[in-house]
């Protein structure tokens, strides 16, 4: 039984995207992606910092991109879980890095900014613009991350939606997310291929559909690749074009700006203009045409079909067993992609769902289901998989792999090991991510101990390591020696950087910060009160001012004017008060109209006509 509308539970599917980031939930069993109150879907996932603590989200953040680079911080997806030496061309980022073990920090005028934080500041927003929306609170979302994030990068997420106040159902990868979309929307079935390129992130996912069940075969990627890596490819072109000397941070970050405005233009059009002036007044005017961009992107391209064709490989299948390609993502809207997808695929890619929107829509329905909202036809089954091997240390700096890559979660693997010297009553265990066979080009999760194993001789004891992966993609690890029962446990929480104090310092900043959103949020409703109540005595005073006398008259314009004077300012609670000020010296004025329209309205009757 589907719930009644009163028991639906109230969930949404968020896309924490590198450029854009929005969320969608479901309504009458219909996904939908819930617009900002502008009517717009997508939040520019860009956050700037202000001296006084408090910070722009979206829109707002995105219009200060060229005039305060260091401060206004863009695609900090790429920076999740990652740090300093992960980070393509940071040389050519206009922030001041901090590089903390782990993961990186950036230097704002209000202080180090760790990416969670900033992510986190992007989710409270969805989730503010979400209960507005739907007039309640969330009871949870589920929250999309690229297929190939390891570890590190899906507990920054996870982290992040803590310090938004999110309750999460699930992390589902994006791939997926769209591929529940399609299945459902299309009632497709056979094996799929989900294309997704994203600004920052690269994913493909192959898919078996049947009958209500998901099950990825197959994932691969780039988590360092995206429409960013187009766009910085676009701006070192024009730099040759233009030969310009080395460029100041404001002057870099306006001809990125215009390098991404380039690139979408020439998604639909064969040509465009490129012109900017730089803060040294040189100008510079460029003709782009398709063809070219096309050419110089062409390495980009292909760096995406290596990953495809080893997710293929994976999963033992070809190109002939495909039966769909589905895109996602902005950048896939560049016609060189789709043409070399297609003739990879040897098919037409499907992109009859948004790319921008397909990720949300899909995250939406997951969310839905998880929050209990089943309606009939809604038992369908998701089988996803981990992207990266999970590994143990061994001697002489090995990684032995316990889950390989693409099994399916949840799961859970254990494998046996043994002491290497005679009396060893410790073992060290070092649990690692990736498929290269040292540990040293593998990423350390985390290390733990297990003690008071009884002495005996090396090879003797039998110790048993359990590895076990949650829906999430997340992992514990577990050790016991199988002869003394002597056990020891670690919930992996990788080490990127940020303490449990820290992580509580973030917490108590968002505090703050929500506590200043309460009041802006305040002041808004004020403001809107205000000029409801002007323009209606407005229209009172102009229709009916000879029901006062001059000192009322005069009375009321000064109320109107106080009302006027406190709207343009901050302070909610005084204008709140201007305004009840207002209501209430105008109330004579109200019932004296009220008298005369009930005078006007019996004029001439009887009272046999009026009963």
């Amino acid at each position: 039984m589907s719930t009644a509308p009163h028991q639906h539970r109230l969930a949404v599917g968020i896309d924490l995207g590198t450029t854009n980031s929005l969320v969608a939930t479901v309504r009458n069993s219909i996904p939908e992606v819930l617009n900002d109150e502008e009517g717009r879907p997508l939040l520019p996932s860009v956050v700037r910092y202000l001296p006084n603590g408090h910070a722009h989200i979206g829109y707002k953040a995105q219009a200060a991109q060229t005039t305060d680079p260091k401060n206004t911080v863009v695609s900090a997806k790429r920076f999740m879980g990652r740090g300093l030496k992960d980070i393509a061309y940071a040389e050519n980022l206009p922030y001041d890095f901090h590089d903390a073990p782990g993961m990186v920090q950036l230097k704002t005028v209000a202080g180090l900014k760790s990416p969670v934080e900033i992510s986190a500041q992007i989710l409270a927003t969805l989730r503010q613009q979400a209960e507005d929306a739907l007039g309640d609170d969330l009871v949870g979302a589920v929250i999309t991350v690229p297929a190939y994030f390891d570890d590190a990068q899906r507990q920054a997420t996870k982290d992040a939606a803590k310090l938004a106040g999110l309750n999460v159902l699930r992390l589902l990868n994006e791939p997926t997310a769209a591929a529940i979309a399609y299945g459902l929307d299309n009632a497709s079935e056979g094996i799929y291929a989900v294309y997704d390129l994203g600004g920052g992130t690269f994913d493909i996912s192959i898919l078996r559909m049947s009958k209500g069940v998901f099950e990825v075969q197959a994932t691969g990627g780039d988590s360092a690749l995206g429409g960013d890596d187009f766009d910085h490819r676009l701006f070192c072109w024009v730099l040759q074009q233009a030969q310009l000397p080395p460029l100041s941070d404001e002057d870099t970050s306006l001809l990125m700006v215009k390098a991404r405005e380039a690139k979408e233009i020439l998604s639909s059009q064969t040509s465009t203009h490129f012109d900017a002036i730089l803060s040294t007044g040189e100008e510079v005017h460029l003709v782009i045409e398709a063809a070219v961009f096309a050419e110089i992107t062409q390495h980009l391209v292909a760096k995406t079909i290596t990953p495809s064709k080893k997710a293929l490989r994976d999963a033992g299948l070809t190109v002939d067993d495909v039966d769909g390609v589905v895109l996602v993502g902005g950048a896939t809207r560049m016609p060189h992609v789709r043409k070399a997808v297609g003739e990879f695929f040897q098919t037409t890619p499907l992109a009859n769902i948004d790319p921008d929107k397909v990720v949300a829509l899909g995250a939406a329905m997951q969310a839905n289901l998880l929050a209990g909202n089943r309606a009939p036809g809604d038992d369908w089954l998701l089988l996803d998989v981990i992207p990266l091997s999970l590994g143990v240390e061994t001697m002489g700096g090995l990684a032995e792999k316990v889950i390989p890559r693409n099994s399916t979660i949840p799961c859970a693997r254990a494998q046996e090991f043994t002491t290497f010297k005679d009396g060893q009553t410790a073992l060290a265990i070092h649990v690692v991510q990736g498929e290269r066979e040292l540990v040293s080009d593998c990423r350390s999760l985390a290390k733990f101990e297990l003690r008071g194993i009884p002495p005996m001789a090396a090879g003797a004891a039998r110790i048993r390591i359990t590895y076990q992966v949650d829906a999430d993609g997340l992992l514990s690890v577990s050790a016991r020696e199988l002869r003394s029962g002597v056990e020891a446990s670690i919930v992996v929480k990788p080490s990127y950087g940020l303490g449990d104090d820290e992580v509580t310092r973030m917490l108590q900043d968002s505090f703050k910060s929500a506590e200043g959103d309460m009041q802006l949020r305040a002041l808004k409703e004020e403001q809107v009160e205000a000029e409801r109540i002007l323009l209606a005595t407005q229209s009172a005073m102009d229709a009916d001012s000879h029901l006062l006398s001059e000192s009322e008259r005069e009375s009321v314009s000064q109320l109107m004017q106080q009302v006027r004077g406190l709207a343009a300012t901050a302070d909610h609670t005084q204008l709140k008060q201007a305004i009840e000020a207002l209501a209430d010296g105008t109330e004579e004025f109200a019932a004296r109209r009220m008298d005369q329209s009930v005078r006007t309205a019996l004029a001439g009757k009887k009272l046999d006509d009026i009963v």
